[in-house]
């Protein structure tokens, strides 16, 4: 594992209810520095509510959680956080009115980037924006509009990174690439990072830990290489098989 030190992110206990239905059951995981910690699950796992709590979009029912030390849910330290911190979800819509460059350049202010310019002129360059750099929001495609998304969640430099199905709509060249520069910038810079993918082979290949949820409970965790010898599987695609079907009602 390439995570060194003290976790940089802890969650304990965390539980989220909304009225009679619960989301998130008793959760407690930590992220370090430098490590990729992926989240697995079939879809209403609770993956994005855990990363809608941990950016401060909604609070927990019940349960604690630390990101560099300090306390999401408390104003002052919420904004102390973000600033260190950034994500990409698919489901996250940008401003469709602003190019992209402008976009961009919204962010950069909101964060304090300096030399902002060449920060963004090096992310378009990154995630091969180039072509559509000065065109309007509202006319990317869909996988354009994850490398978007993606080159936001990159314009402070963050310590912590979310990032909710970052590969969704990129094709496999781009996809790839995305990849090897998380790999690079986890090892480079050690950034922490915790991930969610439906792409078992992408999970494999970029996770150095993985937790599986289901119905809002992790139910097994462990390195991918771990979890494939625990469930006799012949890839991460094939213990996610088995898991979902040994807890399905």
């Amino acid at each position: 594992m390439s995570a060194e030190g003290l976790p940089i992110l802890e969650v304990k206990n965390l539980s989220k209810s909304y009225n009679s239905f619960q989301a998130v059951k008793d959760v407690s995981f930590e992220l370090y520095p430098g490590e990729i910690l992926g989240l697995l699950g079939p879809n209403g796992a609770g993956k994005t509510t855990i990363i809608h709590m941990l950016l401060g979009l909604t609070s927990p029912t019940f349960g604690e959680i630390r990101i560099f030390g300090l306390n999401p849910e408390k104003p002052r330290q919420r904004e102390k956080i973000l600033g260190r911190m950034n994500f990409s979800s698919t489901y996250v819509a940008l401003p469709y009115s602003l190019t992209l460059r402008e976009s961009l350049m919204v962010f950069a202010l909101l964060y304090g980037v300096k030399k902002a310019k060449a920060k963004i002129d090096s992310l378009i360059e990154q995630f091969d924006l180039k072509d559509v750099a000065d065109q309007p929001v509202r006319t990317l495609s869909s996988g354009q509009m994850t490398r978007l998304n993606l080159a936001k969640a990159f314009i402070n430099d963050p310590e912590v990174l979310l990032l909710d199905e970052p590969t969704a709509s990129l094709d496999p060249d781009i996809a790839d690439r995305t990849r090897t520069y998380l790999k690079e910038v986890k090892r480079s810079k050690k950034i922490a990072i915790l991930y969610t993918s439906h792409n078992m082979q992408e999970m494999e290949e970029i996770s150095d830990r993985l937790i599986f949820l289901h119905q809002g409970e992790i139910i097994a965790r462990g390195t991918p290489k771990d979890l494939i010898a625990k469930y006799r599987g012949e890839d991460l695609e094939d213990v996610f098989l088995k898991i979902a079907r040994e807890v399905r009602p």
